[in-house]
């Protein structure tokens, strides 16, 4: 622990990394014993009278101080808190790191967010066989973190992936999946390779059946095209021999979506009509 005499006399850009620093490490393990906790405490009185923040900002480090305090005031000198405590804890520890993140002058990243389930494991898995994603060309690695981590929550089998999708162990990937590609089977396959597959396929695409009113497969394959350019011929001309194209209605004066927000509404719609067959 850097005594707070010591964290008082930095200048102060350092003295806010040093503390957020803290919080983070904080965050990665909540278990805490008594004594970190009332050092944290001391942490935010420190940070309420020193430094010049905005009354909403000083309100947030005060609640998180007196959650801290009353945490340490209730008995817990075991350094067990209750399940209810350490929500508590969890998300006053959450906020300081958060605002202290802004007031360096950053913002948050996909890697600045924790996950407390930590290694995820492959037996607690539902899933739907024969439920299977084919990414081409996705070529952000934080896109295809985010549509690892919806095929995993909504019961893909697997993933294949295009010779050039990013790769799922980029470390951006894997900061934004949080564990999702350790347990979901993954491949690379070219499009013509993908045409010798025995499943049924559709794309999701533009100009297609609308979500409401597409059938659903049990078993298929759904084909998701890059960012930029969607699928190609290749793609679309084997999902239009299968099953055809799948479209999300949108209303707005964009008119389109981030791939992986798109993914994951498709594959929310795929999974509630398994659960509702199976």
């Amino acid at each position: 622990m850097i005594p707070l005499s010591k964290l008082e006399k930095l200048p102060r850009h350092l003295r806010l990394r040093k503390i957020w620093k803290i919080f983070a490490e904080t965050e990665n393990r909540m278990a805490l014993s008594p004594s970190e906790r009332s050092y944290l405490t001391d942490i935010l009185k420190l940070l309420i009278a020193g430094e010049n923040f905005s009354a909403a900002v000083r309100e947030a480090l005060e609640g998180a101080r007196k959650t801290l305090g009353s945490v340490l005031t209730e008995g817990t000198d075991t350094g067990n808190p209750s399940p209810e405590q350490s929500a508590a804890l969890r998300r006053a520890v959450n906020t300081v790191r958060h605002i202290l993140l802004r007031e360096t002058g950053r913002s948050p990243a996909d890697w600045d967010f924790t996950d407390p389930k930590g290694v995820l494991d492959p037996a607690a898995r539902r899933l739907f066989p024969g439920m299977t994603v084919y990414l081409e060309d996705i070529r952000s690695p934080f896109n295809v973190g985010a549509m690892f981590r919806s095929a995993e929550s909504f019961g893909a089998e697997k993933i294949i992936l295009s010779p050039f999708c990013a790769d799922p162990r980029h470390p951006r990937a894997l900061r934004t999946a949080m564990g999702c590609v350790e347990i979901l089977p993954y491949e690379r396959m070219g499009i013509e390779e993908l045409g010798n597959v025995t499943l049924p396929c559709f794309a999701l695409e533009t100009g297609g059946t609308l979500l409401q009113n597409f059938i659903f497969p049990e078993k298929a394959v759904m084909l998701v095209g890059s960012e930029e350019l969607g699928l190609s011929p290749e793609a679309l001309a084997l999902a239009d021999a299968s099953l055809g194209r799948l479209s999300i209605p949108l209303y707005g004066a964009k008119g389109s979506l981030n791939v992986s927000v798109a993914f994951g509404i498709a594959m929310q719609a795929w999974a509630a009509n398994g659960y509702f067959l199976s």
